[in-house]
């Protein structure tokens, strides 16, 4: 398999591809092999794909916005109830977060991030055979004013967790490892469900310059598996240094790649900036919904670069990393407002954008 770093050419798109040979029971090995090629192309050059055949039944679906709506009409005094403090776990209000910080990257207005979310994950007495810590992982909160939500959450959680699961065995082969070589990284991984707002009300708005859905960032772990509106505001940062907007198409789920696996692969597989603009039609604030299943790895697990992608930079590799560090460092730049100072990488393209942006 090719190691070339050559910088992606051709016009910005993310790739669409059908993972239905990994999802259906004895997929032929040839369908996989040409799934495997796809999605190695896709992760080297841009670092987003969206796939259909992923098998999430529409019921799972209309359940997860169901609740989603239920939760955000609640009045914001009763949605701050759900507020958790030190995890990853509940509400976050409007404006609570930068993740711009777990970037290391300063924002004008601090935290400045126009979106309100709910957060659910694995606990640690869900591997009750292993003496895991909930400092690392969270008790999840369950609002009892929204019927059904939690079974409707939790059904979709199952799902995605499946989907995430295949695409790091569809990653095993691309990668040219063994079919299982991502279990003993993710056997008891931090998985984190989180369901987004853009909270803006609907209608016309004073507009500063500064007004963000999501400021820029890349996911901490593994890999990002999203189900969206198919409204205006993702935007994903291409290799020409430019912000393109990404919506998926009918029926697709869009799969981002995770500073942890850009580790794996010494950045020949991209961990893609983006972030969600306020969508803003004829002057007004049009609502936007996500749900990001985050699949980051075991918490004791340490990340090290693949022998076989030691030469895939002139750079030195990077060095091995706790999963638990990561996610720290990640956490307290978005969440506490501590700049993330080991992003450098990263950092240096946010900067990079918003220079040719300020030149535009």
């Amino acid at each position: 398999m090719s190691r070339s770093t050559t910088a992606p050419s051709g016009p910005f798109a993310v790739p669409v591809i059908d993972i239905t040979p990994y999802v259906a029971d004895g997929g032929p090995e040839a369908e996989r092999a040409r799934v495997a090629r796809e999605i190695d192309d896709a992760c080297a050059r841009v670092g987003f794909v969206q796939i259909l055949g992923h098998g999430i039944p529409d019921a799972i679906l209309d359940g997860l916005t169901g609740a989603v709506d239920g939760f955000f009409a609640l009045p914001l005094p009763t949605k701050k109830t759900y507020r958790v403090t030190g995890a990853n776990r509940g509400y976050s209000p409007p404006k609570s977060e930068s993740l711009s910080l777990s970037l290391g990257v300063e924002s004008a207005a601090r935290m400045n991030d126009f979106f309100e979310a709910f957060n659910i994950g694995t606990e640690a007495r869900s591997f009750p055979g292993l003496d895991l810590s909930e400092d690392d992982y969270g008790l999840n909160v369950w609002p009892a004013e929204v019927p059904g939500f939690e079974p409707a959450v939790r059904g979709y959680f199952e799902q995605a967790g499946r989907v995430a699961r295949t695409l790091t065995r569809i990653f095993a082969d691309a990668l040219g490892e063994r079919p299982d070589f991502f279990e003993p990284l993710t056997d008891h991984s931090i998985d984190v469900l989180r369901m987004n707002n853009y909270a803006l009300p609907e209608g016309t708005v004073a507009l500063d310059g500064d007004l963000i859905g999501m400021s820029e960032h890349t996911d901490f772990g593994l890999v990002t598996v999203l189900w969206a509106d198919q409204v205006a505001g993702l935007q994903v940062l291409g290799a020409d240094e430019v912000w393109h907007d990404v919506a998926p198409v009918d029926g697709a789920l869009l799969v981002n790649l995770g500073d942890l696996t850009a580790r794996l692969t010494n950045d020949r597989w991209m961990s893609t900036l983006h972030r969600v603009k306020p969508p803003i039609v004829d002057g007004g604030i049009v609502r936007r919904r996500s749900a990001a299943y985050f699949h980051d790895g075991n918490v004791d697990a340490v990340i090290a670069t693949l022998p076989s992608h030691l030469d895939a930079a002139d750079e030195l590799a990077y060095e091995p990393i706790l999963v638990r560090d990561h996610i720290k460092a990640k956490l307290a730049g978005s969440r506490q407002g501590k700049a993330n100072v080991a992003a450098v990488r990263e950092a240096a393209r946010v900067l990079a954008a918003a220079e040719r942006e300020g030149r535009a």
